[in-house]
């Protein structure tokens, strides 16, 4: 995965560089996320990953089968799982994001159905309240990243399961950031 860049992640091991007297630290690290896993399932009811379903992918062996140990392609079923997103019309469509695809509530039915799921947990898409229900509370985006780049305004959500499947959204306000005005809670235009 080639993170740190665009997100400042090589700066901030640029001590473990000096700490340790090896430049490998950086490239260690980043080798790492390669062996993340992509998905996870839950008391195999709810289906947890970063994006969202595939049209490559109809059940859960189909996940286990892939080779997860490799940059993310450009194309095909990982890059579906982690950028894809759920969409109000009807079956597969072409993200306007130029990766994954969008589906629709008859696909994550069909998924969930499938595979004995009650639940698709994704992220990846801003919302305004931590947390957004889709398609019929069969899909929910979970978004945990407050005042997203420092301007967004929206708050930040984690889904807790307790012992018996029920859940419940936890949401956190941002924090506010000493000698910087409070930022107001308006979606801007990119993520329309």
């Amino acid at each position: 995965m080639r993170v740190g860049r665009s997100h400042k992640y090589m700066d901030s091991t640029m001590n473990a560089y000096e700490r340790y007297g090896n430049a490998n630290v950086w490239k260690i690290f980043t080798d790492l996320f390669d062996y993340f896993p992509l998905t996870a399932l839950v008391e195999s009811e709810i289906f947890c990953l970063h994006g969202g379903l595939s049209p490559s992918i109809e059940n859960l062996d189909s996940v286990r089968s892939l080779d997860r140990v490799q940059e993310v392609p450009h194309e095909g079923p990982m890059c579906d799982l982690l950028w894809s997103d759920p969409d109000d019309r009807c079956g597969w469509g072409i993200s306007p994001r130029g990766a994954g695809y969008t589906f629709g509530q008859d696909i994550s039915e069909q998924f969930n159905h499938t595979n004995n799921l009650k639940l698709v947990a994704r992220a990846h898409q801003l919302v305004m309240e931590g947390y957004n229900w889709a398609h019929e509370q069969k899909v929910v985006t979970i978004f945990s990243a407050p005042n997203y780049c420092y301007r967004c305004g929206n708050m930040a959500s984690i889904l807790e399961v307790d012992d018996c499947n029920a859940h419940t959204f936890i949401q956190f306000e941002p924090a506010p950031r000493r000698g910087e005005p409070d930022v107001t809670r308006r979606t801007p235009d990119y993520f329309l």
